[in-house]
């Protein structure tokens, strides 16, 4: 096909046709990173044909190896490489959207209504299925990623270092994507990264945006350009942050919202679970916006919602405000609060997902190559593993043994046989029969209701 012809071709992509996908896709994408990207996979690439194969698992590699929730970032790449700025701006920020204004409804009837009996029912078959599915999340990555005696002994060096050491997450994140680059130098073979979304090259036809299909004139790299949207970038996160100071103060709780999770955003490698434990020790431990019970429900209705995982830091911006009344003690200045708190959560979290594709695109897309510098995220993902187990130990501890006290293991108090059998039937029916979480969630909600009504 000529070069005019196939600008043609991907002129029928109209701006409205990709808003409407993009605003569906902002409403059925459950299942965690792997279930979004299956989702665009089918629809973009197996039915609709907008992108190719080739050109999908391209823009998915570059997501991979940034910080950040990898299945927005696809979203924003492929929006971008259709529709320009604005057409990335719009697929990553329905993307979330949906998420953040159910997770905002959520958190509210957590907060407002969370001691009345058939809500703390639900929970109470929830927090166990939790932890199963955050256990099974370490097995998953595990299974995919552990493939020899050096990456084992990184995730066990990771599991060790938080559980025990309690060194803070960043510092995880470092020494392993340092051992990762070193270990890339000194062996190779066994830092080589993993096919985890399975391998490019299957063909379904002709797609609009085809292997050989030209880089649109928005998609070539130029320096100018690239330095300029990273200084709109920074423009617009130094506005929001002065914004936030100005308004409220530099110790206020929004203001730390948004400084805290600019850098969560930053260490988010190896996707939501990953960073959990470091989004807990600062809500839990530093800022104390959170009980460690309300983290746990907190993911537990994460997973409940549409959208990426780490939407979790909406809930998180809305309880700590609500909590700290940072609008007054009112019904409607608490509410305020947590919305406003959500909000701020999910600007600063996002706000370098849209900067590393719209800068770091352009470059990408110049490659069409193997990408490089793999070695260290293969080191970070092992580390990943050994601090998903983390957490779910520190679920499991709070779940199966509500009267613990302390860290000891003579502290456990009584065991809760019902919370430790539902985690034990959740785990063996992801593992077993590959249930969906969506019905793992209500399932286990319903039999936490049934037993609170019994007991």
């Amino acid at each position: 096909m000529s070069d005019s012809g196939q600008a043609e071709q991907q002129q029928s992509i109209s701006f409205a046709e990709a808003f409407r996908y993009w605003l569906k896709l902002g409403f059925i994408s459950f299942g965690g990173p792997a279930g979004q990207i299956a989702i665009m996979h089918q629809e973009l690439v197996e039915k609709r044909r907008w992108i190719s194969e080739k050109r999908f698992m391209h823009a998915l590699n570059y997501c991979m190896l940034l910080p950040g929730p990898e299945a927005q970032q696809l979203a924003t790449y492929i929006g971008w490489l259709m529709h320009r700025t604005w057409g990335g701006i719009v697929a990553g920020g329905l993307f979330v959207l949906p998420s953040l204004l159910i997770l905002i409804a959520l958190s509210w009837i957590y907060m407002a209504f969370g001691e009345v009996p058939a809500v703390a029912g639900i929970l109470y078959g929830i927090k166990p299925a939790v932890t199963a599915i955050v256990l099974f999340a370490a097995w998953r990555i595990g299974s995919r990623t552990l493939r020899n005696a050096w990456l084992w002994s990184i995730a066990v060096a990771a599991f060790i270092a938080i559980f025990a050491l309690n060194l803070p997450f960043p510092l995880i994140v470092l020494a392993a994507g340092v051992i990762g680059y070193i270990g890339g130098r000194v062996a190779p073979d066994k830092f080589k990264a993993g096919g985890g979304h399975g391998a490019a090259g299957k063909s379904f036809g002709p797609a609009i945006i085809d292997d050989d299909t030209p880089t649109p004139k928005h998609a070539l790299f130029n320096w100018p350009h690239t330095l300029k949207v990273i200084a709109v970038f920074a423009l617009l996160w130094i506005a929001a942050m002065a914004g936030l100071v100005m308004t409220y103060g530099w110790d206020s709780t929004l203001t730390l919202i948004g400084w805290f999770f600019t850098k969560a955003a930053l260490l988010t490698f190896g996707g939501a679970y990953a960073v959990l434990p470091y989004v807990y020790q600062a809500s839990v431990q530093t800022y104390q916006w959170l009980t460690p019970e309300q983290m746990i429900d907190g993911l537990a209705l994460g997973e409940t919602t549409p959208g990426p995982l780490i939407m979790i830091v909406a809930y998180v911006g809305f309880v700590a405000a609500w909590a700290k009344a940072v609008f007054g003690t009112g019904t409607a200045a608490l509410l305020l609060a947590g919305v406003m708190g959500a909000t701020v959560a999910t600007f600063f979290t996002f706000l370098p997902s849209f900067l590393f594709i719209l800068s770091g695109g352009p470059f990408i897309e110049s490659t069409h190559g193997n990408l490089k510098f793999t070695a260290p995220l293969t080191g970070i993902t092992a580390a990943v593993v050994g601090v998903i187990v983390n957490l779910a130990v520190f679920f499991a501890w709070h779940v199966f043994f509500p009267d613990a006290k302390g860290s000891g293991l003579t502290d456990l108090g009584r065991l809760d046989a019902f919370s430790a059998l539902v985690a034990l039937a959740a785990f063996i029916a992801q593992l077993r029969y590959q249930v969906n979480v969506i019905k793992i969630i209500g399932a286990c909600g319903l039999a936490g209701l049934l037993a609170r009504l019994l007991m």
